[in-house]
């Protein structure tokens, strides 16, 4: 059952394991981003070093201040998650140096997924979330799809294919928005949702584009 699979995920974070689970756009694999241990895990499984910033998960708007800074109304932040967006903000001192150590950023993901966002509350600190792929290949809508990855895992949540596997679009994940400079936004990466993230933006809040 849900409650058994949150705990068994639960268990497995907290022995310092990386779990795959589904999100609102591809299949994920998450570690505690507060325990450097499994965050060098997470880096090695993806075969790429700590210069690749991983994203933070959260289960709820009211968690981000904790871990970021904020120069944006609360009501964007809203407006926007929990959805297919990675929010790109100062990071605050609270948050896992060996996390990103390259970078005083981090993105901020909360998907508009029941399982991950339940798992993210029942965790004490953020989950650090990257795609369940190798570096430089194509985002997993299915977990057979990242099989190469089985055995570093230490569970796997299968929550069935995400979208249409036959359709490239799905597989572009979250939009990826900088709001780390006052009044501004630079889209990182198009992602999934870029038109309606933008519009919010431009039209509701007056950002300007900044050059990326």
């Amino acid at each position: 059952g849900w409650r058994e699979a949150v705990a068994a995920a639960v268990g497995a974070l907290q022995a310092g394991g990386l779990v795959a689970l589904p999100t609102d756009t591809v299949y994920g694999v998450a570690c505690l981003a507060q325990d450097s241990g499994a965050v060098r895990s997470i880096y090695s499984l993806k075969g790429r070093n700590g210069g690749k910033p991983l994203a933070i998960c959260l289960g709820d708007v009211d968690h981000l201040y904790r871990y970021c800074q904020v120069n944006v109304p609360d009501e964007l932040l809203r407006d926007l998650l929990p959805g297919p967006v990675t929010l790109v903000l100062q990071r605050s001192e609270e948050l896992n140096k060996d996390l990103n150590p390259f970078t005083s950023l981090v993105g901020v993901r909360i998907p508009d997924h029941p399982f991950v966002r339940d798992l993210a509350r029942a965790c004490s600190g953020p989950l650090a979330l990257t795609s369940a792929n190798i570096s430089c290949q194509a985002s997993t809508l299915t977990v057979s799809e990242f099989q190469d990855l089985w055995p570093q895992l230490s569970l796997i949540i299968d929550g069935g294919p995400i979208g249409d596997v036959q359709s490239p679009e799905c597989r572009l994940g979250s939009t990826v928005v900088d709001l780390s400079v006052s009044g501004k936004f630079t889209i990182i990466r198009p992602g999934c949702a870029l038109t309606s993230t933008v519009e919010i933006l431009r039209q509701k809040y007056g950002l300007i584009p900044g050059s990326s």
